[in-house]
């Protein structure tokens, strides 16, 4: 029988972005790629992210996570994720653990350590954004990544060009434009996510500047698809637009799902990320869920 087999998780959202949180602290095994995309294929836990919890690695941090997009592909951060995590970590209830609320979380990005605000909110510290062209990565030297060139042309959208790109964790590129509902993000988006140009793929988010503390976005997310939230989506903005002079180091981040506020801290140049979390429902994986996955 599969190790998943009968195993609890927490079917959770950051905003309406979905997350499954599954807790293998104390468990050797690692999900597949398949057995994260069969999860992701039932709809009672259905995920854009699945967070995986395993035992600390680096000592002074609580929890290892590896995440993973629904097309079974690992990411380095989840901002809406985390927050989740977070929530259950505290929640004993939930996780029977107690633990305190301040939390030091890890990926293979890094160390993200989370405060609770209240019950639901969560501050997230994604630490201090990536902006060299080899650091996000991209395919070729870029002295000046506030704007770069893409490959990918669309006759319908000759606007879209010279994105800015930022990797919080993971690679993200940024179309300025007037309206950010305009875009059909099934159509444009996996074109911009396999551009030759972002050698692991990039999350492509359609940004409409409101004012200098209020950005519209929409993201379609690498290996995920159009979310309705995207943590490292709206870090990522807020660090390219206040590089290219059109907000200030804070502002309000309005996605599909809710608003998130971004702060791009100056004294330490972390990237801070506060929203809400919200647990939708518990249940147990069926063993059925596993026969084709190795």
């Amino acid at each position: 029988m599969n190790t998943l087999s009968n195993h609890r998780f927490l079917k959770m959202n950051g905003l309406g972005n979905e997350i499954t949180v599954l807790d293998l602290r104390g468990s050797p095994h690692i999900v597949s790629a398949a057995e994260a995309r069969a999860i992701a294929a039932d709809p009672r836990s259905r995920f854009d992210q699945l967070m995986v919890l395993h035992d600390p690695v680096s000592p002074g941090t609580d929890a290892y996570m590896h995440i993973y997009n629904t097309d079974g592909s690992e990411s380095g951060a989840c901002g809406n994720g985390t927050r989740c995590v977070a929530w259950a970590m505290v929640a004993d209830s939930i996780m029977g653990r107690p633990t305190h609320e301040d939390l030091v979380l890890e990926t293979k990005a890094g160390l993200l350590p989370v405060t609770r605000l209240s019950d639901t909110v969560f501050t997230v510290d994604m630490g201090p954004p990536r902006l060299s062209w080899n650091e996000i990565p991209l395919r070729d030297p870029v002295s000046d990544t506030r704007a770069i060139a893409v490959d990918t042309q669309i006759p319908d959208h000759p606007e879209l060009q010279d994105p800015s790109a930022v990797s919080m964790g993971n690679p993200h590129a940024i179309f300025w434009v007037k309206d950010a509902q305009s875009y059909d993000l099934a159509a444009i988006g996996p074109k911009f996510e396999h551009d030759p140009v972002f050698p692991e793929r990039a999350n492509i988010s359609f940004a409409e500047v409101v004012n200098p503390e209020h950005i519209v976005l929409r993201v379609w997310e690498r290996g995920a698809g159009a979310t309705r939230a995207c943590g490292s989506a709206a870090c990522a903005t807020l660090v390219a637009a206040a590089r290219k002079g059109m907000t200030g180091r804070k502002a309000t981040i309005s996605l599909p799902g809710g608003d998130l506020v971004i702060e791009w801290r100056e004294s330490d140049d972390h990237v801070l990320m506060t929203g809400e979390t919200e647990l939708e429902h518990e249940g147990f994986f069926s063993p059925a869920l596993f026969a084709g996955a190795a």
